[in-house]
């Protein structure tokens, strides 16, 4: 069934310019790249991301799958695994494929170092509890250190290498190295929001091609939307229809969605209170929400928001293999503190 493009959510000027230009369904426009349609209906190649990202978005027909299916195509889907196993216990074996994950904390709580976990945790063979996946991570701020990812590549390696017990998984070992984990992460470096929405709109055809990728991470979503924007509501709108982009890419390629973003600080009377960035209307995109953070010396990780786990806090670190569960003397240390706290609270 063709859509007209007249029922896209989009601006009546908009929609006459296309009209003018001999457009009238969704279907003559998506062979186009945002700089043809610019060009062929005399838009801006802001106007005419907006257009693609609403026919990506809003093309869709109606539903082909019954809630039977879907549960069963859920159950199906295996979790990628944190190698934190306090935080993959709290979200009940990891991070869900096919849905969109949103990871926040202010800089050094160790969002990119969980990202990076990630990237190489997706390529676990499926006989030790892993995926088997590729990624595709796309890196807007430059953080990305391949040295690091060599590292916890190396770290990974031998941690299965001293798990394997049979030959299935010795097998598996062969294909799991250094050099096959580095060649099956696809990086992408976004300078701005344009280049960041045009990779995004080109991702669904690199995806049929690579019917491994399993997982796409963008760190961050924030950083492109923060500069050269002095009207919010166009911003506001970008924000939305990415949203809307990353949880249809996460539900049509079977992919876990991982983003991350900044803490901005809100006033709330007299007092100010750190939050996530880019607005309410931007909290409700992502399935999960996670929230990385310093108290004192120990890092703590709680889940904020999700349909189908309670607010948890759990402790992790961050060492030299990767992103892992807290030493046992820390946990110890912050049984002893809060055990403490209680003494003198009962007391008082």
């Amino acid at each position: 069934m063709r859509r007209p493009i007249f029922s896209l959510n989009l601006g009546t000027s908009t929609k006459v310019k296309l009209g003018r230009a001999g457009f009238q369904f969704t279907s003559d426009l998506q062979h186009l790249s945002p700089e043809q349609l610019s060009q062929e209906a005399g838009v801006s190649q802001q106007e005419a991301l907006q257009v693609l990202q609403a026919v990506r978005t809003g093309a869709g027909g109606a539903a082909s799958l019954s809630a039977l299916e879907l549960l069963h195509k859920e159950e199906s889907c295996r979790s990628i695994i944190t190698f934190c196993s306090q935080l993959d216990d709290a979200l009940e074996g990891g991070l869900p494929v096919g849905k969109t994950t949103e990871i926040c904390g202010v800089p050094g709580s160790g969002k990119t170092q969980l990202c990076l976990q990630l990237a190489v945790d997706v390529q676990l063979p499926q006989c030790f509890g892993g995926v088997g996946g590729q990624v595709v991570f796309v890196d807007t701020e430059g953080s990305l250190v391949l040295q690091r990812l060599v590292e916890l590549s190396l770290a990974a390696v031998r941690h299965c290498s001293m798990l394997a017990e049979d030959e299935e998984q010795r097998a598996a070992l062969t294909t799991f190295t250094v050099e096959d984990i580095l060649s099956n992460i696809f990086l992408v470096r976004c300078h701005d929001y344009m280049e960041l929405l045009a990779e995004l709109h080109l991702l669904p055809t690199f995806l049929q091609d690579r019917t491994k990728v399993r997982l796409l991470i963008i760190d961050s979503v924030t950083f492109p939307f923060l500069q050269m924007f002095d009207d919010l509501s166009l911003r506001t709108r970008l924000l939305q229809g990415l949203a809307q982009q990353l949880i249809t890419i996460a539900t049509n390629h079977n992919i876990a969605v991982v983003i991350t973003n900044h803490m901005t600080t809100r006033l709330k009377g007299a007092q100010s209170q750190l939050v996530p960035a880019l607005g309410d209307s931007w909290g409700h995109a992502p399935t999960t929400r996670l929230l990385l953070q310093w108290e004192g010396s120990q890092r703590l990780a709680s889940i904020l928001k999700s349909p189908g786990h309670t607010e948890t806090t759990v402790q992790y670190q961050v060492t030299c293999e990767g992103f892992r569960d807290a030493d046992q003397s820390q946990q110890l240390q912050t049984l002893i503190d809060q055990s403490a706290s209680c003494s003198t609270n009962s007391s008082v």
